[in-house]
């Protein structure tokens, strides 16, 4: 272990969250997923902490060609495996003793300005994380006003939707990510000049709902806790990192949901036959980032943990219908 250690390259990103997450697993041990292997932070810390084996599951290509010199350092204990987290019950063979899913787009797809993710950077307005499908500009460019301003509203959580959706489309076509963010920044007042800590970027809201959009990526998570609920043996241990509040709300509900701790209904309605609990709670709140990792980690100041550990029982179908998913209910696929 000591010379995996010495021999292991520092990743380009660092994982959030790492330390709490071994910390509450202890003891980390036998075969875990890393759902959203990216530069492989978490594979990494998770081998040095005693997992015998990580399979490594991306829908970027990119990811998977990158991490030769990390399965080097590892011979033998890595796997990895080209396509979304949301198939990992097909793409791997389990039982698996642990699943961790670092949730939103990468450090590094972020800082990739061909990558079309970020709005600081000029490139192409692309945001596909798997490099396949429509890509960002082909929704912002084809879709009706109506339809662009509920992603922007549901996902982005813009209370200006509807006028920066009016604005792109009376300002299409768009190919590159500062056209559009300099159009969504012009519908909204001007940040106050100087540095201001907190302060956001007014075209954050917009890209992030234009990006969950094109990568369906509250299907994929719903599908993805589903698979990994299935994967996993009894005492298995799922660990899930999110970086804001609607995916936070749809985690924190399929756990309660699926350990027995859904808030009740009313005191005076008739009793309901409760179904056997499939997980138990591991982390009663959410875990946030401390003072310190959000000093040298500044990406991770939004972030939460939760996990939960598989118990030996079969929960039966989960209502998707009290997940909190966003927006309105014909939206999601499956």
């Amino acid at each position: 272990m000591a010379a995996a250690k010495m021999l292991s390259p520092e990743p380009p990103h660092v994982p959030v969250l790492i330390d709490p997450l071994i910390e509450r697993a202890a003891p980390v041990h036998g075969h875990w997923v890393d759902g959203t292997f990216g530069a492989g932070g978490y594979t990494r810390r998770l081998l040095e902490a005693g997992a015998e084996k990580v399979t490594g599951i991306d829908r970027d290509p990119t990811a998977i060609a990158g991490a030769a010199e990390l399965c080097a350092a590892f011979e033998g204990r890595i796997a990895l495996v080209e396509g979304p987290f949301s198939q990992m019950s097909e793409l791997v063979d389990g039982p698996v003793d642990g699943v961790v899913l670092d949730l939103g787009v990468s450090s590094m797809q972020i800082d990739q300005a061909e990558r079309g993710f970020s709005f600081m950077r000029d490139g192409p307005l692309d945001m596909r994380m798997s490099g396949q499908g429509p890509t960002a500009a082909d929704l912002v460019n084809q879709a009706d006003e109506a339809h662009l301003a509920d992603i922007i509203h549901f996902y982005g959580e813009e209370r200006a939707a509807r006028r920066i959706a009016r604005a792109i489309v009376k300002a299409r076509p768009f190919t590159r990510t500062l056209e559009l963010a300099e159009v969504v920044a012009s519908c909204l007042p001007k940040p106050k000049p100087g540095p201001k800590q907190g302060q956001v970027h007014p075209a954050t809201r917009s890209f992030q709902g234009i990006r969950i959009a094109v990568n369906d990526e509250f299907g994929e998570l719903i599908a993805g806790l589903e698979a990994a609920e299935g994967l996993l043996g009894e005492g298995g241990i799922l660990a899930v990192v999110t970086f804001h509040s609607l995916e936070d709300r749809v985690v924190k509900r399929y756990l309660q949901a699926r350990s027995g701790a859904a808030p009740r209904g009313s005191r005076y309605a008739p009793e309901v036959e409760e179904a056997p609990a499939p997980f138990a709670a591991i982390t009663k709140k959410a875990v946030a980032p401390s003072k310190d990792e959000v000093e040298a980690n500044p990406r991770a100041r939004s972030a939460k943990l939760r996990m939960a550990r598989r118990t030996g029982m079969d929960g039966g179908p989960v209502d998707r219908a009290k997940l909190g998913l966003p927006g309105p209910k014909h939206w999601w696929k499956g």
